[in-house]
């Protein structure tokens, strides 16, 4: 019998971890696309997704068939996502009692009122679940005060594939890059993700014509969102659009130094932010807030691995931008420790903390039948 995890979208970034999951748990993947206010309009092309999985996968149409997911499976992975997906897979999963394995994301209490009311039910499936994957120590941490116990909270360490995003990527390349977006010479700073307010983007904008006028630097921004036309008419600014992932290793690799300024909202503090796993697989320092969870689990190490500021601090986050736009030691050290710090950060890691939630969830009672 195979084992279900649910899940929003198949991102491309998940796709590895799948297929060895498929491939070493028999893993299904059924996908019930919530989650558009964190998934930009020209992702959330689902059946297309399903078509192209190199790993059994199907959509699960709604709560109720979320109940009935554990009816089917031997035991159910869900996670901190999806409404009234994740109580309803949990209630299902306690009904025809098989394991619950919760995927945590989590490492601060949400403040919005409907998280407000679905708070009793929330802590009760982080106490009762069978097992916790988390993604990284921060979320272990969160979820072990509510659990009391940390023995069976298991990190999956986040992700992203190191044979592209680790990739050489030779000058011409780059030059080419700079050529078709007609970046110049300027040295280059890099935001890729979501135009949202939630990803201090507005932070980001508001500081970034006062570095422009102390460096000869150019913010170039990858995605889109509500904050586009804002970014197309910052001065020192460049909005691309989407990429292909493909082209992303090279658009790191022609900047000095990537951003992700996210600032916490009632409802919304960065889980992980991938991008940093990405820039600093092509030797690139980061300069992150303290409310993105690669800070807060420890890949991002403040004078180590690139620079950590206060979240919704202008002032910081120019300061740190212009310290490594001005100084190419600094940032060549920096970025030499980040590609170093990011090697663990791989799939089988990832999976083999699948494994260890798996093997403890349905393991045999010691008691006996």
């Amino acid at each position: 019998m195979a084992i279900a995890l649910l899940t929003t979208y198949l991102a491309g970034y998940r796709m590895p971890l799948y297929e060895r999951l498929a491939e070493r748990d028999g893993v299904e993947v059924l996908c019930y696309g919530r989650g558009d206010r964190y998934a930009p309009s020209w992702f959330r092309d689902l059946d297309a997704q399903l078509a192209s999985a190199p790993f059994p996968a199907k959509r699960l149409q709604g709560a109720r068939q979320a109940f009935e997911v554990a009816r089917r499976y031997e035991a159910v992975i869900a996670p901190f996502a999806g409404g009234a997906i994740l109580p309803a897979a949990y209630l299902g999963a306690r009904r025809h009692r098989k394991p619950f394995i919760l995927w945590a994301s989590v490492w601060a209490q949400p403040r919005s009122l409907s998280h407000a009311l679905a708070l009793p039910l929330t802590r009760h499936i982080y106490r009762r679940a069978d097992a916790v994957i988390a993604y990284g120590e921060h979320v272990r941490r969160f979820v072990a005060q509510i659990r009391g116990r940390d023995d069976d909270v298991f990190i999956a360490p986040q992700s992203v594939e190191p044979e592209l995003f680790a990739r050489e990527v030779s000058g011409e390349e780059i030059q080419a890059f700079r050529s078709r977006h007609e970046l110049g010479d300027a040295s280059l700073a890099i935001y890729v993700g979501r135009l949202v307010p939630e990803k201090g983007v507005g932070v980001l904008l508001e500081v970034w014509p006062h570095i422009a006028a102390r460096c000869n630097a150019v913010l170039v921004l990858v995605g889109d969102g509500p904050l586009a036309d804002d970014a197309r008419h910052t001065s020192g600014a460049r909005l691309l659009g989407p990429l292909p992932r493909a082209e992303l290793p090279v658009a790191y690799a022609a900047s000095e130094l990537a951003i992700l300024a996210s600032i916490p909202t009632a409802r919304f503090r960065e889980p992980w932010g991938l991008v940093c796993n990405e820039a600093m697989h092509q030797g690139r320092p980061v300069v992150a807030s303290d409310s993105v969870g690669a800070v807060a689990g420890g890949l991002v190490r403040d004078g180590e691995t690139g620079l950590v500021v206060p979240a919704g601090d202008h002032q910081a986050l120019m300061r740190a931008v212009v310290r490594l736009l001005s100084d190419d030691a600094l940032c060549e050290r920096l970025g030499e420790a980040a590609r170093e710090a990011v090697k663990p950060y791989t799939y089988d890691a990832m999976a083999e903390g699948f494994g260890r939630a798996l093997a403890t969830a349905i393991r045999p009672s010691p008691t006996g039948p």
